[in-house]
């Protein structure tokens, strides 16, 4: 394989961790106003379990961070098939769309700065229904990365070859110089239909876990302190 001239890598699950589903409504109840106890968030969570498997909700899912409208269709359908309204989907909304809930695995800045050092172009590559550039900057990782390709602003999300090739064309590399880092299989596992070699970590399961080593090998670049 070429040397690695670049580097895409996708966000939640790799670079940012994701609370599991209590935590995502515990928040929500308290952004509502309301009280959050144990049976109040189990009463919640197994409601939007059961809403995830309904028809009409997985369908409203397929392209759902194609667009920002197309995103709050499907979290709207879901709420729905869940019997959630007022505050509360609200609430939810809200919380699933802030970034800052979602907090940077402890090993992103070094790893991000070692692979600038190295001369590595870089793009995060996201199926997302918001800017994610903000939160980089409030991090100061922005300064790492050449290009933020978000689904929402192409009309096209993972596992769809195009999307990875307009990361390509904004980066000026070519497929088998580039890497793409991902978590998820069916979708990060599509940059191998667009000729690029991929590594596929296993899902943040703690927000203090590190593995972003494993990008750095595969570059064949040390680990160095961000400046």
């Amino acid at each position: 394989m070429p040397s690695i001239e670049a580097v895409l890598l996708d966000w939640r699950g790799t670079l940012a961790y994701t609370p599991p589903l209590p935590r995502w409504v515990e928040r929500s109840l308290r952004r509502a106003g309301a009280d959050a106890p144990p049976a109040e968030i189990r009463r919640i969570e197994a409601a939007l379990l059961a809403a995830f498997e309904q028809p009409e909700v997985a369908r409203a899912e397929i392209g759902a961070d194609r667009s920002v409208e197309r995103h709050r269709a499907s979290y709207d359908a879901l709420f729905a098939a869940a019997g959630i309204a007022g505050p509360l989907a609200e609430a939810l909304y809200e919380v699933e769309s802030d970034p800052a809930q979602n907090p940077f695995a402890p090993d992103v800045a070094a790893t991000l700065a070692a692979l600038a050092g190295g001369g590595i172009r870089i793009a995060v590559l996201s199926d997302i229904h918001f800017d994610l550039r903000p939160v980089f900057a409030s991090a100061g990782l922005d300064r790492y990365v050449q290009s933020f390709v978000l689904s929402y602003e192409h009309g096209v999300q993972k596992p769809d070859p195009a999307i990875f090739r307009i990361a390509l064309a904004e980066l000026g590399v070519e497929p088998g110089a580039t890497l793409m880092v991902g978590d998820r299989s069916g979708y990060d596992g599509g940059a191998v239909a667009a000729g690029i070699p991929t590594l596929l970590v296993p899902p943040l399961a703690d927000p203090t876990e590190e593995r972003l080593h494993l990008v750095l090998a595969t570059c064949g670049i040390p680990r160095r302190q961000p400046d």
